[in-house]
């Protein structure tokens, strides 16, 4: 399964990552590589939540690209 993640450095150093398409998904680690895996262990508890108590998972439904203004 694939899910799109938004990365950005957060105010206090370390590093912030969330997934838009399950709101409220959201993690953060000291380096890049650490917030990615602590977004995929999130987002693999926050779906097996949803499954454990019968709730849809939502669908991947966010693009992203970027623009130039």
């Amino acid at each position: 399964m694939e899910r799109r993640v938004i990365l950005y450095p957060g105010e206090d150093g370390y590093w912030v990552i969330e997934c838009p398409s399950l709101p409220g998904c959201i993690s953060q680690g000291i380096t890049r590589e650490e917030a990615i895996e602590n977004i995929k262990e999130a987002i693999a508890l926050y779906i097996e939540s949803l499954e454990a108590h019968g709730d849809p998972v939502p669908a991947e439904t966010y693009d992203s690209f970027v623009v130039t203004v």
